[in-house]
């Protein structure tokens, strides 16, 4: 989980989390662990929409910030305003940046300085930690 000093708006035992999340969507978002790359049909949905934690609904990113980074997992230059918060991430013997749900502390995945422009970051995210609302039936 996001560090257990973090308060969030929405907070849940372990046993409140796997009764509503997949044991996939538990290993990634409340335990850190990472989907296969090339798993998620997310990495290749160019649809318009929002893409939102699959732990709490908060939305993420805008489908207009996706690229394909090649990578096989889904991937954003940028997220929305606010919606996700980092910390560092010391494990498998480097140094990385976590990306969690600024909510639920979710971890979504890794951020990275190799993405496109305007931003030049790379929001390397696990598919099974997002849901994706096509535009036309996004809730306002």
């Amino acid at each position: 989980m996001a560090d257990s000093k973090e308060q969030y708006e929405v907070t849940k035992t372990e046993t409140e989390w796997r009764e509503t999340l997949t044991p996939e969507q538990f290993q990634v978002l409340r335990k850190h662990g990472t989907e296969r790359a090339g798993t998620s049909p997310l990495d290749k949905n160019y649809e318009e929409g929002i893409y939102t934690c699959a732990g709490c609904g908060q939305p993420l990113f805008k489908s207009e910030t996706k690229f394909n980074s090649g990578t096989g997992w889904p991937s954003f230059y940028a997220p929305i305003e606010g919606a996700v918060a980092t910390s560092t991430d010391r494990s498998l013997f480097m140094t990385r940046t976590e990306v969690h749900c600024s909510r639920c502390g979710g971890h979504l995945g890794h951020v990275f300085p190799d993405g496109p422009k305007p931003t030049g970051q790379r929001y390397c995210m696990n598919g099974v930690a997002l849901e994706f609302q096509p535009k036309g039936e996004v809730m306002g």
